[in-house]
């Protein structure tokens, strides 16, 4: 399904290189003072055009159609539209008959019968995180004080980012990387044990981003080497503040007071200029295959203001 969330729900809808894409929000509180230049500051971070990101160039400017009136949310849902203007669907008409290696083609094609979008990657693109930022926008107002912040640590495994990005540019290929993201002033108490945990909720959002590949909380899996006594984060507050953060704020599924610290892994991109090897669903015979078009040599550089906005989400959901 295409929505997420209880009470602060959101719906995506829309294709790469369909008219348009945009995201329902429906739970959004009456009162929240909304316009149009609040989503620029985030999705100028989503936006295609620095060194290492891809060609295409879109205006992403939202259009709020519903749940606004004279600056200020309704109640009602709430739905921003977002028009598709630079498209060239001709690009991928060669993937129908062979699959991109790495890339969802195949399995989506197996799972619709041949009657997905393949252009741009049809509703799989990376394009729908565009309303997932925007929704974003409207989930940082509502759970104001709380920051949410996340940046690119690393990228192919270096923290020279620049060059890393350069040399994958240089051979026709493409880097993955780590980000960073941290929530501060969130309060202790949200969340469940089990199923609706905040690291369940979390990851379920954030894996939902694509290209993410892994999730960790504080230690993560370096806790797996640690012992009892060095991962254990010690009370030095009544507020519920400990001397080391291991956990990453959440312990028992539940918000402990600390600032919510994780990590989130973001693969290659799949589409490269590099030739692979991949197999012609027509003749049933290995081919090689070079992806020509517009394509992120690092999409890793494009997340952190998902991963934030991801965040933002769940967090509000919790919230209410």
């Amino acid at each position: 399904m295409n929505s997420f969330g209880r009470f602060f729900r959101i719906h995506l809808f829309g294709e790469s290189h369909g008219a348009h894409i945009g995201v329902v929000i429906d739970g959004c509180r009456e009162g929240i003072g909304l316009l149009p230049d609040d989503f620029n500051p985030d999705l100028a971070r989503r936006r295609s055009g620095a060194r290492g990101t891809t060609a295409r160039h879109e205006s992403d400017e939202p259009r709020i159609v519903s749940g606004l009136h004279n600056g200020y949310t309704t109640g009602a849902p709430l739905t921003i539209l977002f028009d598709n203007l630079d498209t060239r669907p001709g690009d991928y008409d060669l993937f129908r008959h062979t699959p991109r290696p790495g890339h969802a083609d195949f399995a989506a094609t197996q799972k619709w019968h041949g009657f997905n979008d393949l252009r741009g990657s049809g509703h799989l693109s990376g394009r729908l995180t565009l309303a997932l930022v925007a929704a974003g926008v409207v989930a940082k107002k509502c759970i104001a004080p709380i920051l949410v912040n996340a940046a690119l640590a690393e990228a192919g495994g270096s923290a020279n980012i620049a060059e890393t990005v350069e040399q994958a540019m240089r051979d026709n290929d493409s880097v993955g990387g780590i980000v960073t993201c941290k929530a501060q002033h969130v309060p202790a108490g949200l969340g469940e044990p089990f199923f609706d945990a905040v690291e369940s909720l979390l990851a379920h959002l954030l894996f939902a981003i694509p290209a993410v590949k892994g999730v960790e909380f504080g230690a993560g899996f370096a806790a797996a080497a640690m012992r009892g006594s060095q991962h254990n984060d010690p009370l030095v507050s009544p507020d519920g503040t400990t001397a080391t953060n291991h956990a990453g704020g959440i312990t028992g599924g539940i918000t402990n007071g600390n600032d919510l610290a994780f990590r989130v892994a973001v693969k290659p991109t799949s589409s490269i200029a590099k030739p692979q090897q991949t197999l012609n669903l027509d003749t049933g015979r290995i081919e090689t295959l070079e992806v020509h078009g517009r394509h992120d040599a690092c999409i890793a550089l494009r997340v952190p203001v998902i991963v934030e906005a991801a965040t933002a989400i769940v967090l509000c959901d919790l919230l209410h």
